[in-house]
């Protein structure tokens, strides 16, 4: 981990495998804990890491093996997170983040990941290119605690 001036910033390597979703969502969740959130932010960027990742598990390296980068950084009570995959990468990244789009029906996806991190993060942004892989960089601000508690 790095600090330099108010920032804190932090990268995870993991391999590609469902195992691992649980850790990336785990550390993110612990490393934000430093902003002192609120529960309920906590749980909104585990989910979203949770569905950042399994999206490069499953669409961007088709469960096969691979390299996901989870980076985060703290600077004045907001949290940037990447999540970076070399797999395949998304051809039209308009249409994936359209609600119920999958490209593995075959596989019980709702096509609801980029929805969920929408809906639990401040703001996201998708870079992709076919053949190259894609990073999903995602913000969180954390409210100042109005309960006394922490």
């Amino acid at each position: 981990m790095e600090q330099s001036g108010g920032r804190e910033k932090m990268t995870l390597i993991l391999e590609s495998r469902s195992s691992n979703e649980k850790l990336a969502r785990v550390t993110a969740a612990a490393f934000f804990s430093r902003l002192d959130p609120t529960l309920e932010e906590v749980e909104d960027v585990k989910t979203a890491v949770s569905e950042a990742v399994t999206n490069s598990i499953i669409h961007g390296y088709g469960g096969g093996p691979g390299e996901i980068t989870l980076e985060a950084e703290l600077c004045d009570r907001e949290l940037t997170l990447r999540i970076r995959d070399q797999g395949v990468g998304i051809e039209n990244v308009a249409r994936a983040r359209e609600p119920l789009f999958t490209t593995r029906p075959d596989e019980g996806r709702s096509g609801m990941g980029f929805s969920f991190m929408e809906a639990f993060m401040d703001r996201v942004d998708v870079v992709s290119r076919p053949g190259e892989g894609t990073v999903v960089t995602m913000k969180k601000r954390s409210r100042e605690r109005q309960d006394g508690m922490g």
